[in-house]
């Protein structure tokens, strides 16, 4: 007869242990639900906002005056040094005048000769007017003295003239700054001939306080901008002036506000932009000719501006979105028109309305049609020293989330660990 092998009470313990275990995991996988992911929200809300548009541009002096050789001749010395600064009608080359001189001296003989000639025929027409009237002389004679006179007259007239011309000759022997400003280097050495059947450039003075910026912006923003303002969406800046303000190449802000002078009446046809002009102080002339410059332009004011963080809006191939919290705290995805950015926000025209609930940070953690848990956004904050840079848009709300959510699975095996302590017993009888 076959004998039937009896369960032994160390089997049905282990049998026991198994059946507690298995129903700890389904108890703890039932009440580990996570609750709805904590995310970081903007409330919209209207505000009055002053529009501007960051343009690039380049620097130019406010006034240029290449210095050229007026009169041919050998170049005697430079005066000015080079980089410093000039004031109108400072001297800054000496050509030889010794040729000119010699003409100048000539033209002066010539006048005084003229002179002399001019009294001898006005004294010939004194003496013959008191003859004329004795008939000791004929009207004949009389005409010719008076013609003699009024030659001799044209005569000294021409002779001035021409001290006049050797005079200007000999005066662009010396070589003066047209305008006040700074000076470059010499374009020519002493001993170079200059101004031999052409004006040979010798330096270029520039005028830097005031310094120039031509900016370009595209035709496109500004019919945009015009229609916004005839609609009544946008009003003007301001009355005066528009105020500029300038980023230099380095990154930094320039100190002084600049004004806008003046927009071009056509549009480029290569670029198809339009050309700005602005004009700033340059008193400590930091600001030099040539630099890329990008200068921010103030042109219009939205009283009822919606704003949100630039990370709040998502760019896909559909155009930009945002997830914005419902009142029962669902989320879902809009459309919205994002065109204009403005100090770190991006300026919404249509999709959003004051009071909607915008996610900032927590992206990852939740998808359209999800409930999230909303908390207001605190805004960019700076790490501390030594610690961790916050990653864009949404990255900081996710690293922290994760630590919340990893407790729940320690839990797990607190079953098993109190199942050994009941079957102990059992097994000890």
């Amino acid at each position: 007869m076959r004998s039937v092998p009896r369960c032994t009470p160390v089997a049905a313990a282990i049998v026991t242990l198994c059946l507690l275990a298995a129903c700890g995991k389904k108890d703890d996988k039932a009440g580990s639900a996570p609750p709805p992911p904590q995310v970081a929200v903007y409330t919209v809300a209207p505000a009055t906002v002053t529009l501007s548009t960051e343009l690039p541009g380049r620097l130019e002096a406010s006034r240029v005056a290449q210095v050229r050789a007026r009169t041919p001749g050998i170049v005697l010395q430079r005066v000015y040094k080079e980089g410093s600064d000039v004031k109108a009608g400072e001297v800054l080359f000496r050509i030889d005048p010794a040729q000119f001189q010699a003409s100048y001296d000539s033209a002066q003989a010539a006048v005084a000769k003229a002179e002399a000639n001019l009294a001898q025929a006005e004294l010939k027409v004194k003496r013959y007017k008191p003859l004329l009237a004795a008939q000791a002389v004929s009207n004949q004679e009389y005409d010719d003295a008076v013609t003699a006179q009024k030659q001799a007259a044209a005569d000294l007239a021409t002779a001035r003239a021409t001290r006049t011309t050797a005079g200007l000759t000999l005066g662009y022997a010396t070589v003066t700054s047209p305008i006040s400003g700074r000076v470059g280097r010499a374009l020519v050495t002493e001993g170079a001939l200059v101004g031999q059947g052409e004006a040979t450039p010798m330096a270029t003075v520039q005028t830097l306080d005031p310094i120039y910026v031509t900016i370009t912006q595209s035709s496109t923003e500004v019919l945009r901008l015009q229609r916004a303002l005839a609609a009544g969406k946008l009003k003007g800046a301001g009355n005066g002036a528009a105020k500029v303000t300038l980023v230099t190449e380095d990154g930094q802000p320039y100190p002084q506000y600049g004004k806008l002078l003046f927009s071009d009446v056509a549009v480029d046809e290569t670029t198809g932009s339009v050309a700005m002009r602005a004009e700033f102080p340059n008193p400590n002339r930091t600001l030099l000719p040539g630099m890329y410059v990008r200068a921010r332009l103030e042109q219009a004011v939205n009283e009822a501006a919606l704003q949100v963080p630039q990370q709040a809006v998502v760019r896909g191939p559909e155009g930009a979105t945002v997830m914005v919290v419902g009142a029962d705290n669902k989320v879902t995805a809009v459309p919205v028109k994002a065109d204009a950015a403005q100090n770190g926000s991006w300026i919404v025209s249509s999709g959003l309305k004051g009071g909607e609930r915008v996610i900032v940070e927590g992206f990852q953690k939740t998808k359209p049609g999800g409930t999230v848990t909303p908390a207001p956004w605190k805004g960019p904050v700076e790490a501390a020293p030594g610690a961790q840079a916050p990653a864009a848009a949404g990255a900081p709300a996710a690293a922290p989330a994760a630590p919340a959510v990893a407790p729940a699975a320690p839990t797990a095996p607190a079953a098993p660990a109190a199942a050994p302590a009941a079957a102990a017993p059992a097994a000890s009888k």
